[in-house]
């Protein structure tokens, strides 16, 4: 059986933390600086390559659950994956250190109210403490720029030295010529000339911006449904990619994918609408049509 140490940053508390718990063995998986702290632990790289390496009876390591979670259902929803996979999970710091996370119901094997009680009550604690400090970050922010403080790194080219350089670009010196003169990078020159330079084109406000992905949970059995049927790379793909949950003695699919991939979807699930589905398929896709309609008119455009 295998010790599995995540990290989702690298600092001094939690590498101290880890040592001094004395992991024999342990097999590393730290997620990368530019790993979006936003991002739901499934479908965060290095977690998920933990989950794939996982065997049943491992134990997965941290040091504070919210380096692995964000907030309630994070936490839930990591649970349940735990408990799939016959994974214990050991937090070594904090509130949940002192509880076992993996106590179930031995008939039902859910959660016991109590655990479930704890975790979303410490959870909602941890949220509760992150938006009070988002807030005085904001706070603070907005009292430095009405002292005319900017934050963020400074300009290589300010001041009259814009001026100048934007005078130059235009009585026709190239940008490499202006960033030798005066002694900065050329991207810095473009940037004080970016609005000039002739393939510069002004956003046209007309242009639906790109759609981003989604996130919706799609039914078990509509992506039983949907895995059965012919489908094109990307709806492949998204499948392929979708992040299963239990839910009871079911499950849903947590598909991350464009609002226009989500449609095609649902069209593909049509005939779970017809007389030959059984009762329990067809309300699955009604649930999932109401989501995909639920979602930002603009974003179905």
């Amino acid at each position: 059986m295998a010790n599995l140490v995540y990290k989702r940053v690298s600092t001094d508390r939690q590498n101290l933390v880890l040592d001094e718990a004395g992991i024999e063995d342990p097999v590393v998986f730290e997620e990368d600086a530019g790993t979006s702290s936003r991002l739901h632990p499934l479908q965060r790289p290095k977690f998920a390559d933990l989950l794939t390496y996982a065997r049943p009876g491992d134990t997965v390591h941290t040091s504070e659950m919210f380096r692995l979670v964000r907030g309630t259902q994070h936490v839930l929803d990591v649970l349940d994956v735990l408990h799939r996979d016959r994974l214990a999970l050991r937090i070594h710091d904090g509130a949940f250190s002192a509880m076992d996370l993996t106590a179930r119901h031995p008939r039902t094997g859910e959660l016991l109210s109590t655990v479930r009680f704890m975790v979303q009550t410490l959870a909602a604690a941890g949220e509760l403490q992150r938006d009070l400090q988002r807030e005085l970050t904001y706070d603070g922010l907005r009292a430095a720029e009405a002292k005319g403080n900017k934050g963020g790194r400074r300009p290589a080219v300010a001041g009259e030295t814009i001026a100048d350089v934007r005078a130059a670009y235009l009585d026709g010196q190239t940008i490499a010529a202006l960033a030798r003169e005066h002694g900065v990078s050329r991207g810095a020159v473009r940037t004080a000339v970016a609005d000039l330079v002739p393939e510069h084109v002004a956003a046209d406000e007309g242009t639906p911006a790109p759609e981003l992905p989604v996130t919706l949970d799609m039914p078990g059995k509509v992506a039983d449904f949907l895995r059965a049927t012919e489908l094109d790379d990307a709806e492949r793909a998204a499948l392929g990619h979708g992040v299963a949950v239990r839910r009871g003695q079911g499950y849903t699919l947590r598909v991350s994918i464009t609002p226009a991939v989500h449609q095609q979807l649902l069209a593909r699930c049509q005939p779970l609408d017809g007389t030959s589905a059984v009762p329990a398929q067809r309300k699955a896709r009604r649930e999932y049509e109401n989501r995909v309609n639920a979602l930002p008119t603009a974003s179905l455009r």
